[in-house]
């Protein structure tokens, strides 16, 4: 199918049923997917179901206002498996593009707002007959920011329930080392976040025994979330945010920090966090975990890197505050992450927006009404950028050369 004169957000959000029948006489699929954790677990679920079939596929990742269905436009993650012996996968005829989470033209679309992207993929690859990776959806869903079992993914909980994933008390990180984790993660911002050592210390005093029970995981479980949400400068909303890492969903493996491809991070929280930050970072090798290739070490690398500098920024940056709006200034950072942190544990107004020297991101509550993607994609032209997004995230690029206050202005006043 061509893809041209389609455009991705044309019509009602397709069931599993509609994406699995789209891709069920496909030739070979292009599937183009947005930069986050959610967006890349759904385009491993569906690639590994086009890999079962035989059918060759391309991924290609990217934020939104890029336009990825256009062959050599775009596009910072690439990978392609040609089981079928495909020798141009950028010809037009006989393809099927697949738009996950981007406002793109697309035959099969996957919008990923109602839904998460990665439960819709989860059902459509069973529909084609294959036996997608539970704790991978369920990964999505929770970058998506659902909580495992919630957001329409419960019956995917229940069957990863069944195999090898299950609740415990605790924090949900991605790795055994716990210091490590804990300083890492970006599902919250406490005291000691992106500073291993300090984390360290702060664990150290608790008296864990080298063995963690229960007990020992809910003392953990107390002091992350009094550090997120008791400091100084916390909002109230920090309470309720930091539940997010709390009793996480843990992933049987062999107790080690060498984890295989069937278990390659300690939660199914972790995870996503992982997910997250590598889509953002390094999204070809985003793609190679999604596909469940031996990226791990890689993976955790970025994962580590971009929570450093989240935090970073988070704590250094300049803010201001107008009305409804969090502003918060910056050379560089991973504005996407600091965005949603700043959201959560640091705004006291209902929007938080991040801007560096070239990009910027804006992250809202659920019941603000900030139609964030329309003002970002409006302030991204204005100051002759791209920009775009949902009611509650937006992302822009723009030249270095523009004055971040020139970008703010035009953002509040594209707010409606």
């Amino acid at each position: 199918m061509s893809t041209s004169g389609r455009r991705g957000t044309d019509g009602p959000a397709p069931s599993a049923g509609d994406v699995a029948a789209g891709l069920r006489e496909a030739d070979f699929a292009r599937v183009l997917a947005r930069a986050d954790g959610d967006c890349l677990a759904a385009a491993g679920l569906l690639a590994d179901a086009l890999a079962e079939r035989g059918v060759p596929y391309q991924i290609r990742v990217g934020r939104f206002g890029e336009t990825l269905a256009r062959p050599g436009e775009d596009g910072a993650g690439e990978q392609s498996d040609d089981p079928g012996g495909v020798t141009d996968p950028n010809a037009d005829a006989g393809d099927t593009t697949v738009g996950i989470g981007l406002d793109d033209a697309a035959d099969v679309r996957l919008p990923g707002e109602a839904t998460p992207a990665s439960v819709t993929a989860f059902d459509a690859a069973r529909e084609l007959g294959a036996s997608p990776d539970p704790a991978l959806a369920l990964a999505g869903a929770v970058a998506a920011g659902r909580p495992a079992g919630a957001g329409g993914s419960a019956h995917v909980l229940e069957q990863a329930s069944e195999s090898r994933i299950e609740r415990r008390p605790g924090v949900g990180v991605p790795t055994d080392d716990l210091a490590d984790g804990l300083a890492h993660s970006t599902l919250a911002h406490a005291d000691y976040s992106g500073d291993r050592e300090a984390a360290q210390a702060a664990l150290a005093e608790l008296g864990l025994p080298a063995e963690l029970d229960d007990s020992a995981h809910r003392r953990v479980a107390s002091e992350y979330a009094l550090a997120a949400a008791g400091a100084e400068d916390a909002t109230d909303r920090a309470a309720e945010a930091v539940e997010r890492a709390l009793r996480p969903h843990a992933i049987a493996g062999d107790g080690s920090d060498d984890r295989g491809p069937d278990a390659p991070f300690a939660t199914v929280e972790g995870y996503a966090d992982v997910l997250d930050a590598v889509a953002r970072e390094r999204p070809g090798t985003g793609v190679a975990l999604a596909l469940g290739h031996d990226a791990r070490p890689d993976a955790l690398d970025a994962w580590r890197d971009h929570a450093a500098r989240a935090h970073r920024v988070l704590r250094e940056g300049t803010t201001g505050r107008y009305d409804g709006l969090f502003a918060l200034r910056t050379e560089e950072a991973p504005v996407e992450t600091v965005a949603r942190l700043l959201r959560n544990f640091r705004s006291p107004e209902p929007v938080a927006l991040v801007v560096s020297d070239r990009e910027a991101a804006a992250a809202a509550i659920e019941d603000a009404n900030a139609a964030v993607g329309a003002a970002m994609t409006e302030a991204a032209r204005a100051v002759g950028g791209t920009g775009g997004g949902t009611s509650t995230r937006g992302y822009a690029r723009f030249d270095p050369e523009t004055d971040a206050t020139e970008f703010l202005t035009a953002f509040r006043e594209a707010r409606p």
